[in-house]
């Protein structure tokens, strides 16, 4: 049986093809589109599942759609009416965009499909997010726990999984969202919300959570793991273009200027920045973002606290000993760890694809189940896009008359890329289908030497063209990540090879890897593993043979504000429009300096 999933029409729209329950392709819509994270309808993965399953729309048995339109309108429009008249513009925008495309979705996807509209299926948004976590994790029986922004009126539910069943036992529902308090903080703190959220994660390191008392006048918890938002600090519900109010701005103060550079005291002004204030004004300049890194501080704190508090009652009601983990609150690698610290389970699993985008697969491996299929798949590695063979980049090379290395053997490729890496090149690494989710996990990557504390500069600035206070990942191989991280039994924690776990690196390895290690001690690893990662394994073996050090520093393969690589055009281009030294496409390597 074969079943599409769709996820599109609000962020980072995607598209999953599953054959007799196990996943043939997945991707999101941006890496075709170049759009970062296209909410259109997607058309372009789509195309690329069904040509990655040999199959044409005609041969599929199902579209599952992610969400109930209906369900989500009836919130939407209850929401506009209790706003009404005070927000008509909103009223206006909302309903015409609801009545003219984002409630005919039946009607879109068999137009665009050409497809029966029998074969079209809905579930709801926190059950696609519950089952893309469970039903793809290895756990026969589970606790679910799913937190988002908002999907028709669920913000977060706690469920039960049992074999291929699925049992929703409670949920808390719009306005009170978790996701959409970080991010009102995002907006304020001068960062775009959807986009911006891992950068509040980044900045909170830099500060002190001094203000968590401010914060907590926003939001009640309760003794059953809920809360409550004080909506006189939101405009979320009432608002096209803010998520903050005027209360909000009374408690926290003028928002960040989203284009001031962020610095402390501690880290100095970076050089990159240009000419250094003097005397009382980089004084003042300094205070002012250290106010706002204490305020990401304190934010996440709070949130570490919430997602704590519902797992805990998750475990109360269930009495599982594993947590499966959804929604784009589970993106958040470092309130995941805390869960593992602090509440009773013994196993967390989260799938790469967290937010929205997963939840195409969700809807499938829901649809799957509910039919009766049997569970045969877990996701142990995130790797079902698109991939390009030997034949089609040498035809790209030779069609742009570039100059190029040719390695035939695999072991020579992977020791020449690791002495460049060892020699302080940075290097733009492609190679297969490339991965599900946000993360970058070996096969659309930037990589470098994270024994250079320099490389966090040279990446962020002359690489990626972004914030200098973002912090890099150290692919680990596997067996050496207890040796270099605080993370017990490394090997059995699915997060930790989709990078979903931020944690302390050893206090004696810090100074080794000083590229990968954050300002607060910790690190977001991603474990390498020889079975799902053969070539990339094998790169940072051959770096540890030489240097000792059995991991590297990752980053995504794209420039600031694009999407993730895909092609090799597109790493090409990257490749040219930056500052990287060497670009790996497959079996393929090219020098800046013969360039």
């Amino acid at each position: 049986m074969k079943i599409l999933g769709l996820s599109f029409f609000y962020h980072d729209s995607a598209a999953a093809l599953l054959c007799d329950g196990v996943p043939v392709a997945m991707a999101e819509e941006e890496r075709f589109s170049r759009i970062k994270h296209d909410y259109g309808f997607p058309k372009r993965a789509i195309d690329f599942v069904l040509e990655e399953g040999g199959c044409a729309p005609g041969d599929i048995d199902y579209v599952v759609f992610y969400e109930k339109p209906f369900i989500k309108f009836d919130r939407v429009f209850k929401t506009l009416l209790w706003t009404f008249p005070w927000a008509p513009h909103v009223f206006a925008k909302a309903v015409k965009s609801l009545f003219l495309s984002k409630i005919w979705i039946r009607a879109l996807i068999a137009k665009e499909l050409g497809i029966d509209h029998k074969k079209i299926l809905f579930t709801e948004h926190h059950l696609s997010h519950a089952a893309a976590s469970y039903l793809s994790s290895p756990h026969e029986k589970a606790a679910i726990l799913t937190i988002d922004g908002v999907g028709e009126w669920a913000c977060a539910a706690i469920g039960a999984g049992e074999k291929n069943k699925i049992n929703i036992i409670k949920e808390i529902h719009f306005p009170h969202s978790l996701g959409l308090l970080y991010s009102a903080f995002t907006a304020f703190l001068g960062f775009e919300v959807n986009e911006g959220e891992y950068k509040v994660m980044g900045m909170a390191p830099y500060g002190e959570p001094k203000y968590v008392d401010k914060v907590k006048k926003l939001i009640t918890f309760f003794d059953d793991g809920s809360y409550a938002l004080h909506l006189e600090y939101f405009s979320f519900y009432k608002s096209n273009s803010r998520t903050y109010s005027r209360e909000f701005i009374n408690l926290f103060g003028r928002p960040r200027d989203p284009k001031s550079k962020f610095f402390t005291r501690e880290t100095g002004w970076p050089a990159y920045f240009g000419e250094k204030p003097e005397g009382k004004a980089f004084q003042k300049l300094a205070e002012r973002e250290e106010y706002y890194a204490d305020l990401a501080a304190s934010l996440q704190k709070v949130t570490e606290e919430a997602v704590v508090r519902l797992a805990r009652e998750a475990h109360r009601v269930t009495g599982a000993k594993a947590l499966c983990l959804g929604g784009g609150v589970a993106l958040n690698s470092v309130a995941n760890w805390k869960i593992v610290e602090q509440t009773p389970f013994e196993d967390v699993y989260i799938q790469p694809a967290a937010g929205d985008a997963g939840g195409a697969l969700g809807a499938a491996l829901l649809t799957h189940a509910v039919l009766g299929g049997e569970r045969n798949f877990v996701m142990k590695k995130a790797y079902y896009g698109k991939s390009y063979s030997r034949e089609e980049i040498k035809k790209y090379i030779e069609e742009k008359s570039l100059k190029a290395e040719f390695f035939e053997d695999e072991n020579d490729l992977t020791k020449k890329v690791a002495e460049e890496i060892a020699d302080g090149k940075v290097v733009g690494w492609f190679q297969g289908r490339f991965e599900w989710g946000p993360r970058a996990l070996g096969n659309r990557s930037i990589l470098a030497d994270p024994r250079r504390a320099d490389m966090k500069d040279i990446v962020n600035t002359k690489i990626k063209f972004r914030e200098p206070y973002r912090p890099f990942a150290p692919s680990v191989l596997a067996e050496y990540a207890e040796e270099y991280f605080e993370i017990p039994n490394a090997k059995k924690h699915y997060p930790a090879r989709f990078m979903l776990y931020v944690v302390p690196v050893k206090k004696e390895k810090r100074e080794i890897v000083p590229a990968i290690t954050h300002v607060d001690g910790t690190a977001r690893p991603q474990l390498v593993f020889e079975e799902e990662s053969p070539r990339y394994s094998r790169l940072i073996r051959a770096f540890a043979e030489k240097t000792g050090v059995p991991l590297i520093m990752n980053t995504s393969f794209n420039l600031k504000g694009e999407p993730i690589v895909n092609t090799p055009e597109e790493a090409y281009s990257t490749f040219m429009r930056s500052g990287l030294d060497v670009l790996v496409l497959e079996n393929f390597v090219i020098f800046k300096e013969s360039v």
